[in-house]
């Protein structure tokens, strides 16, 4: 038997980046609101508390701050005549679960978006012709350009903290810009809020020898403080001493953005604001015509069905949560890839990572366990469209960087080839490699397919009986062609580096998607933006097309992935939404967008 709850104004599911900024957004307009978050309640005390965080068995190995896969998880399979299997140990991709979510755990590269990524298939048929994609490739154009969003990226690097080095300001160039600035980023109306951290001596070898084969080095935007800073909530942060404990650590130094840092101390004041943690929503509960959400059902901390009423839904948690929440509640039509038709699954897609490790001789110190999340140095010179894509016969781009978060003791050993997994000689040359080596990242953006989806499990349940989301998900021709020539150039950033030795190989024809092997956490689509509702589970403005008071925030809206890591674009789409939810939904609730 359920308990019924009193009614809010809106009720938000998952507490990460999206759902902070929401809750902020919404009680800011005056609405009582109810976050629910799956996971326990988290801070940087006692969750970061030093020394016990600086632990990498806990966070690191043993997944302290990650999603529990005894719960819920996905299945996975390579293609549609496949039986998908559950994921039951975590490591191709780390959700997060708790107060703050990934963002608590993120690493804290923070970037806007390139202008060309938001109106992807457009731009391609205008420059190339409609041939040139190839057939199974669904990418589409989000329905929002970049001058609509610039003051959103503005707004959430002025609620991070971001440190970063600028091209232009309001289409002047910067002083001192020149190797410092990326001269491929978008015009900017203010600066960052605190310049770039400093350079690692990895990233200052990736510099030079990016400039000596004729690429252009910049300063990667970092949510890892450069200096003291006070946001524009008065959430205070601490500067960065780059310990090395960022990507999937709690910052014990208060230097890495985090919802819990940056946003939630102000939501404690808000006498309208509730959160709820350890509550794991079930579905959204429509009315009979399914054309409007009454709120929310979820399961408490005591194992008892809860109902949560409320006049607004916002679904921010997790990219693929978000779509198993409206498979599961029966928001949007699900997709079918055979037919090509529904929206809600479709357009799922990863990232195309492809990584080159440089080894040195033992007097060239790289000290690899110096680090911050996010920084470092990145070359766009392959980024997006900002070369000829048309001899090479891919569609996409990607930035390189090398990216020094901090190698840890236990995870952190890379070795040549032909070395032992254990015994004297691997210890030899884990003592020769650890502070003698530079990682380096193409960091490439990932189609959308039409072979690549996510729909309900026929099979495999939770723990709480409903069908677990299944992804059907591999690498297509178009992802192995552009980590190919990515690898290519990028190497001669490591050849002009002059090591002893360099590892590393490029996607081929028999490469699948391998669960075992860390990628990234830079899960999208699923539920996406677009001006058309036959291709898009929602508008413009991330509202359901279906539901008028659902609004559906994540990089579950992207309809194909980006080069750039995905927060940066996640904040500035939930201000964005967040603005139109306050000026406009509210004094005339109904559908913003008419199908």
């Amino acid at each position: 038997m359920s308990k019924t709850m009193n009614k809010v104004d809106a009720v938000i599911v998952g507490f990460g980046w999206a759902g902070s900024i929401m809750a902020k957004e919404l009680t800011e307009a005056g609405l009582s609101v109810v976050a629910l978050e799956r996971g326990p309640s988290r801070d940087t005390y006692p969750d970061g508390a030093y020394p016990q965080v600086v632990d990498e068995l806990t966070y690191n190995i043993r997944k302290k701050l990650f999603q529990d896969l005894s719960k819920s998880t996905v299945t996975i399979r390579h293609n549609m005549t496949q039986t998908a299997m559950p994921y039951r140990q975590l490591n191709a991709f780390l959700p997060g679960t708790g107060t703050g979510g990934a963002g608590l755990h993120w690493s804290g590269v923070h970037f806007r978006v390139d202008p060309i990524e938001l109106n992807m298939r457009s731009h391609y048929e205008e420059r190339y012709g409609k041939k040139f994609i190839p057939e199974g490739m669904t990418i589409q154009d989000f329905g929002v350009n970049y001058n609509e969003l610039e003051p959103f990226f503005d707004k959430a690097e002025k609620v991070f903290g971001t440190s970063g080095s600028p091209w232009t300001i309001k289409g002047q160039q910067q002083p001192g810009a020149q190797g410092k600035g990326n001269p491929f980023a978008p015009d900017r109306s203010d600066k960052f809020p605190l310049p770039a951290q400093k350079r690692t001596y990895s990233a200052q070898l990736f510099a030079q020898a990016a400039e000596s084969v004729g690429y252009h080095p910049y300063d990667l935007p970092s949510a890892n403080t450069s200096g003291p800073y006070t946001n524009t909530y008065g959430a205070q942060m601490g500067p960065c001493n780059f310990c090395g404990y960022c990507s999937g650590y709690a910052c014990y130094m208060y230097s890495k953005a985090s919802p819990n840092v940056n946003i939630l101390p102000s939501l404690r004041q808000e006498s309208k604001f509730e959160l709820r943690n350890n509550a794991y929503v079930l579905r959204v509960n429509l009315t009979d015509d399914k054309k409007r959400a009454t709120g929310v059902t979820y399961v408490d901390a005591l194992g008892q069905q809860v109902e949560q009423p409320a006049d607004l839904v916002i679904l921010s948690a997790f990219q693929f949560h978000n779509v198993h929440l409206m498979l599961l509640s029966g928001i949007g039509k699900p997709y079918d890839p055979v037919t090509n038709e529904g929206v809600v699954g479709r357009n799922f897609a990863y990232q195309n990572l492809t990584t080159i490790k440089t080894f040195f001789d033992t007097d060239k110190f790289t000290n690899t366990f110096i680090g911050a999340g996010g920084a470092g140095v990145g070359v766009d010179d392959f980024n997006a469209d900002n070369f000829d894509h048309a001899k090479y016969g891919f569609v996409g781009g990607s930035p390189f960087w090398v990216n020094q978060a901090g190698s840890k003791p236990i995870s952190g050993l890379p070795t040549p080839p032909g070395t032992p997994n254990w015994g004297s000689k691997w210890k030899a040359a884990v003592a020769d490699a650890y502070t003698h080596n530079v990682s380096m990242d193409a960091h490439g953006a990932h189609q959308s397919y039409r072979a690549n989806y996510l729909d309900l499990d026929p099979t495999y349940k939770d723990v709480y009986g409903q069908p677990l989301l299944r992804m059907t998900f591999d690498w297509q021709d178009n992802d192995v062609k552009m980590s190919q020539f990515m690898y290519d150039k990028m190497h001669k950033i490591a050849v002009a580096m002059n090591p002893k030795l360099i590892t590393g190989a490029p996607k081929n024809a028999n490469s699948h998607f391998d669960t075992t092997v860390y990628q990234t956490t830079h899960m999208n689509g699923g539920a996406i933006m677009g001006e058309d509702p036959k291709t898009s589970a929602i508008n413009r403005y991330l509202q359901s097309w279906d539901v008028h008071n659902v609004f559906v925030p994540g990089a579950s809206a992207f309809p194909q992935g980006l080069g750039y890591n995905p927060t940066g674009m996640v904040a500035a789409l939930t201000y964005w939404s967040a603005k139109a939810i306050r000026e406009t939904y509210l004094k005339n609730p109904g559908p913003l967008v008419q199908a």
